[in-house]
């Protein structure tokens, strides 16, 4: 059985640096996009609310002008009741009798004058969503204008970038199976816990990459020897010496101008 190749530390460093450039490039990519999505997405939902209201407030309308429609049917039954009544006066036989009737009669033209009222009441409403709703229709009109042009902006974004993404985002995950576990659970826990992503840093004026703290001369002598990786104990960044980094550099430059 063949013995499985020792990684040197060296290559470990290449490696991890290589990892850093790889996804450094997928955050340009993405900083390129970005609040686009974020402002696509939060244009969707404004859009979605104000058809969702067009469509609450339309079937309100439908709702208040069914109402009319039995008010105005109980209008034309009262009418009815209040003919009939004075009909039946004429043939009553007693004054207790035509008084009932008259009593009736009023009641029927009090119901009468209360529906007048709600509708007058129904129609006010009417007039007033109505005025809603087309005032919604234009903001609707203009947020799905605003959200078109954002799409079209990010799809063509998108398009040029997505191919080169997905690339970039395959070889991100190979590199990490090529690389150790544990040292691929430090990198992404460094890179999510500063600010622009940086795991991986050189050695600038005798200080890391994003930190201000200088470098011991012994310690900048080790990374230079790439024997054995080392955390910079300040801003907690896996450091490598500048010529390393050179070197991976002017290699993934090429790698990237292939898939770009």
């Amino acid at each position: 059985m063949a013995k499985k190749k020792e990684v040197t530390v060296e290559q470990k460093l290449r490696a991890l640096y290589d990892l850093q450039l790889i996804d450094s490039r997928i955050d340009e990519i993405r900083n390129m996009r970005g609040e686009l999505p974020l402002e696509v997405e939060d244009l969707e939902d404004e859009v979605a609310g104000l058809t969702k209201r067009i469509e609450k407030l339309s079937a309100d309308l439908e709702v208040t002008e069914e109402k009319i429609k039995d008010k105005k049917q109980f209008i034309t039954q009262a009418e009815s009741m209040i003919k009939k009544y004075k009909g039946q006066q004429d043939n009553v036989r007693n004054n207790r009798e035509f008084d009932a009737l008259t009593k009736e009669v009023e009641f029927q033209e009090l119901e009468i004058e209360l529906a007048e009222k709600h509708i007058k009441e129904f129609k006010a409403q009417i007039e007033h969503k109505t005025k809603v709703i087309e005032d919604t229709k234009e903001k609707l009109e203009a947020k799905q204008s605003h959200l078109d042009h954002k799409k079209s902006e990010l799809d063509s974004i998108l398009q040029e970038t997505e191919k080169e993404e997905t690339s970039l985002k395959e070889k991100s995950d190979k590199f990490k199976r090529d690389i150790e576990e544990r040292l691929v659970k430090a990198y992404n826990r460094i890179r999510t816990n500063v600010k622009n992503g940086m795991a991986v840093v050189t050695i600038e004026r005798g200080a890391s990459g994003g930190s201000f703290f200088t470098i011991p001369p012994q310690v900048q002598v080790e990374i230079a020897a790439r024997r054995k990786v080392i955390i910079d104990e300040h801003s907690g960044r896996i450091l490598v010496d500048q010529e390393l980094a050179k070197e991976e550099e002017e290699k993934m430059e090429k790698m990237f101008a292939k898939l770009s």
